[in-house]
């Protein structure tokens, strides 16, 4: 592995005040358990931490207040994957803007409800107790256009399990009627054109949840104007390679005690993934909606060159492979 933030005995950067933290202690002050942070640093590779002369990972100050930072925001409702790559700077932006909503906030969140028995559904959870306030509830958008311009509705909530192109001009008139500030669209069937278009309205789209509590975080995310692609939408974000092309071409040429020939194969595949998804994000593109096409591409190798990389990392320990 070339990441160089990763090797063993990397000298520890301390920060001003010379802390230095293991992951235990680390994990502890940000309020993550010890899992939780192992599983973002394999992902999503977020901290930089630096490693002690005998391999323990150490954490600063600075980036243990960054992991505090991204806990406290994704318990607000933002997907890791989304928020990972984020600078301290951003992070801390990302919380004041959430802290502002909150402190200018009388009341729970008001909603207009558009879906058969969407109303139902979040009286069976308590959506007194999740902070929605129902301002209008309709089975239908036509039958919702009479009811939206007086219900006072911060955000639209619109279930359309088979949700085809023909709801898209009609959900954006509903948006005009209401006067809202945020529109979430759930579905449980949906062409990825309509997703993308819909997305190019500054529609938050998202599959239709299990547990109806995620609707609060979604309405929070379109109140503090974020145009965001949840991890239940496309899955969790890709994080940064494990292995550059050169050491996946030194496993293509890497000897075995049994002439085991998995490692050359697997390296090959993730050179070509790696490959494919560098070059999408560099493809010309048509207009606005070819971009997304190929930003959704690229991010589909990128998922797919995570599962290959943890599949690479067990083979090369289990051959004994230098990596």
């Amino acid at each position: 592995m070339k990441n160089t933030a990763s090797k063993r005995g990397l000298p520890v950067q301390k920060d001003s005040s010379g802390s230095a933290y293991r992951s235990g202690t680390a994990a502890r002050l940000a309020g993550l358990s010890v899992e939780t942070l192992r599983v973002w640093e394999r992902r999503y590779q977020l901290s930089g931490a630096g490693r002690s002369d005998s391999g323990q990972r150490l954490y600063t100050a600075e980036q243990v207040n960054r992991l505090r930072l991204l806990k406290n925001l994704v318990d607000q409702g933002h997907g890791i994957g989304l928020i990972a790559g984020l600078q301290i700077a951003q992070l801390e932006e990302l919380a004041r803007t959430h802290a502002s909503d909150q402190v200018h906030r009388a009341g729970p969140i008001r909603v207009a409800l558009v879906g058969q028995r969407l109303k139902e559904r979040l009286a069976v959870t308590g959506h007194t107790n999740l902070s929605l306030d129902i301002r209008s509830n309709s089975a239908t958008l036509d039958d919702a256009m009479s009811a939206l311009p007086d219900s006072g509705a911060e955000v639209l909530v619109v279930e359309i399990a088979e949700l085809d192109e023909s709801a898209v001009p009609l959900i954006e008139q509903a948006r005009k009627a209401a006067d809202v500030r945020g529109v979430v669209v759930m579905y449980r069937f949906c062409a990825s054109a309509v997703i993308r278009q819909l997305r190019m309205n500054n529609c938050l789209v998202t599959r239709v949840p299990t547990d109806m509590s995620e609707l609060v975080g979604w309405c929070r995310n379109v109140l503090a104007g974020q145009r965001v692609a949840l991890a239940s939408e496309r899955g969790a974000e890709p994080g940064a390679p494990q292995f550059d092309d050169d050491t996946l071409t030194g496993f293509t040429t890497a000897r075995n005690s049994v002439g085991c020939e998995c490692p050359r194969h697997l390296a090959e595949i993730l050179l070509m993934v790696g490959s494919f998804e560098r070059y999408s994000a560099q493809c010309a593109s048509r207009n606005e909606d070819d971009a997304l096409l190929h930003q959704e591409l690229g991010h589909a190798a990128g998922r797919a060159r995570g599962i290959l990389e943890e599949a690479m990392a067990r083979l090369a320990q289990a051959e004994g492979l230098p990596y």
